[in-house]
């Protein structure tokens, strides 16, 4: 996991905690698999709260 501030977040991305989009200038989290398998498809970016409260909730799934 690693934090990104908001000065550094320069693209898009969708939350796979709420499926609302990360805007450009939002501070959020990227999060990748333990396991050395992963690669850079692997990542996701997310709201700090959601991932926070990822154990409480279901993942949303984009229709």
């Amino acid at each position: 996991m690693r934090s990104v501030p908001g000065a550094q977040a320069t693209k898009f991305y969708r939350c796979p905690g709420c499926d609302h989009e990360i805007r450009p200038g939002t501070p959020h989290v990227v999060v990748w698999p333990a396991d050395e398998t992963g690669s850079v498809a692997d990542r996701r970016h997310w709201h700090r709260a959601c991932w926070d409260a990822r154990a409480r909730r279901r993942p949303t799934r984009r229709r």
